[in-house]
């Protein structure tokens, strides 16, 4: 079922809300490949992660950023929040739009396995005071559709993300996702967004995720959490249209399924036929990163690659 919801069409299959913006454009399933660049430990990603935003701080204007939640990216807010401490990187923090890219709900915006509290705890207040603008997506609203709608007006209307600071999440059957796009929920190339049905493995990976990274959870936190029932992430059309891919991927030795996910990734090539490769990008969403020409995935020796 299709529904025309101001600049964005709404599209439902099997309980799965995707919305994307009207284009005639044809998209081009053309395989770019994925090189892995192999760092020797946490550290070193956050730093490599950490230039590639000043690289883009080369271009003239506001900097454009979806901020990567979980394990993948804590080194680069620790290092975002010491900046901050200081008056060095001023300028640049000042011109910086930061975006959440997913988001469990409805759940309370202090609940402290929210991807927010766990920015805020690690990036620090001076960030956020000195940053432009943040616009999380909404989980505290009854709803969901209409401030999910909001969050992307506003990003449209800021031209897009300069940087998509992005994950690689495990699923079943070796799969994998990307935001938190799941497996045959029925993603397409101009979906930009969407609020898909929840499942207790991911539940389960996001509060183990959250404990591994070092948060404190309480008990009332855990519990209002398993009752999330969708999903809200960017789409496959957020991440292509991003101007740069930064991918990170540190932590296989807690979640060992990512050998074997992210090696999937690595060596499946999308097929030239358009229906075979929307099947693909189906069943394995983290293929979507081989499709863009600009991506730079970081990741530790114990991925094995």
């Amino acid at each position: 079922m299709t529904v025309n919801n101001s600049s964005f069409t709404r599209y439902e299959d099997n309980c799965n809300v995707w919305l994307s913006e009207n284009s005639d454009q044809e998209f081009q399933y053309t395989d770019q490949g994925v090189t892995p660049i192999v760092l020797e430990s946490e550290v070193e990603v956050g730093k490599a992660m950490l230039n590639e935003l000043y690289s883009t701080a080369a271009k003239e204007g506001d900097i454009n950023i979806a901020l990567l939640g979980g394990r993948g990216a804590q080194e680069l807010h620790r290092l975002l929040g010491e900046i901050a401490k200081t008056t060095e990187q001023d300028a640049l923090l000042a011109r910086l739009n930061v975006f959440t890219q997913d988001a469990l709900a409805p759940m309370g915006m202090k609940n402290g396995l929210s991807f927010v509290r766990d920015f805020e705890r690690i990036l620090g207040d001076d960030f956020f005071k000195k940053i432009k603008s943040f616009t999380p997506m909404r989980t505290d609203t009854e709803d969901i559709e209409s401030s999910l709608i909001e969050y992307l007006t506003k990003l449209e209307e800021l031209g897009g993300l300069d940087i998509f600071f992005i994950g690689h999440g495990p699923e079943q059957n070796q799969a994998s996702h990307l935001a938190y796009i799941k497996p045959f929920s029925g993603a397409q190339s101009h979906h930009v967004a969407g609020i898909i049905p929840i499942s207790s493995t991911i539940l389960e990976h996001h509060i183990n995720k959250f404990k591994a990274g070092g948060s404190i959870i309480s008990e009332s936190d855990e519990k209002e959490c398993r009752s999330a029932k969708y999903i809200l992430t960017l789409g496959p059309a957020a991440i292509l249209g991003a101007k740069k891919i930064v991918q990170s991927v540190v932590d296989a030795d807690s979640a060992p399924a990512k050998v074997q996910t992210y090696a999937n990734v690595l060596n499946t090539r999308i097929s030239a036929d358009k229906e075979e490769a929307m099947q693909q990008l189906n069943a394995n969403p983290g293929l979507w990163i081989r499709l863009h020409s600009n991506t730079k995935s970081f990741v530790l020796p114990n991925l094995g690659v």
